[in-house]
């Protein structure tokens, strides 16, 4: 039988493509090539699965690590230039979020100490995810929410001092993030993060006071723990403002982008 394949000679032609180097060419060979490209594509989607499984364990990690006042576990989830956004402060670069962190937070929450402080709660589950991950399969953004439980304990002396003004209260928020894969690795690269309301658990969220958690207003270097940046913007006002966080993604069935006008 005559054999109707191309002729070759000694070792089968490579691709010169750098993604599939060292597999054989298959251009000369249509079923071959349309076999390639499936698993090419399927190899792209698997990636593109793995990578948002891995960012929502990395933002759920943050949660799991911000809930006992781990801050240097925190900050070590971020990219090195990375940009984190609490209300309306801005804060550059992996020495911004340590200003954030390490500096502003465990000052405030845990007396200078990393970890957690006896009587002291402050869960910060994330939930209802949204991920999508950049067509060039290394960027991603994600939409989480957090419903917050904070407060002192009785048994804790002077359970007020440095921790807030309520000695238990609640906080919704929503993050709109930016995420990086270096080195194989995914991390935060920006943070931006926007409590949307808070309530004491005496009154409820319908009595509390407008400037019940005051916007930040220091920069750095001044203020040691200062924010980069201070936003003018007042879409960051929380509740009974009701303001919408944009949304990084487009609507599901429609395909139309949602932005504040």
């Amino acid at each position: 039988m005559t054999s109707t394949l191309p002729e070759t000679s000694g070792t089968p032609k490579t691709s010169g493509n750098p993604e599939t180097s060292g597999y054989p060419e298959t251009s000369g060979y249509p079923e071959a090539s349309a076999l390639a490209a499936t698993v090419e594509s399927l190899a792209r989607r698997v990636d593109a699965l793995e990578s948002t499984l891995a960012i929502r364990n990395l933002q759920h990690a943050y949660g799991y690590y911000l809930d006992k006042t781990l801050y240097s576990e925190v900050v070590e989830l971020f990219a090195e230039d990375c940009t984190v956004i609490f209300m309306n402060a801005v804060y550059r670069g992996k020495a911004g979020a340590r200003r954030l962190y390490t500096g502003r937070f465990r000052s405030l929450f845990t007396d200078g100490r990393n970890g957690p402080m006896p009587g002291f709660l402050l869960d910060h589950p994330q939930m209802q995810d949204v991920v999508h991950i950049d067509d060039d399969g290394n960027h991603a953004h994600g939409r989480f929410r957090t419903l917050m439980q904070a407060g002192v304990h009785d048994s804790v002396e002077d359970p007020r001092k440095g921790r807030g003004r309520a000695k238990q209260w609640w906080e919704g928020g929503m993050y709109e993030n930016e995420y990086v894969r270096e080195d194989g690795v995914w991390k935060i690269r920006t943070l931006n993060y926007r409590p949307l309301w808070h309530g004491t658990f005496d009154d409820g969220w319908a009595h509390t006071p407008l400037d019940f958690v005051p916007s930040p207003n220091s920069l750095y270097p001044q203020d040691e723990f200062g924010a980069d940046e201070i936003l003018q913007d007042d879409t960051r006002e929380l509740w009974p403002n009701t303001a919408v966080m944009d949304f990084h993604y487009p609507h599901p069935v429609t395909g139309e982008p949602w932005k504040s006008s």
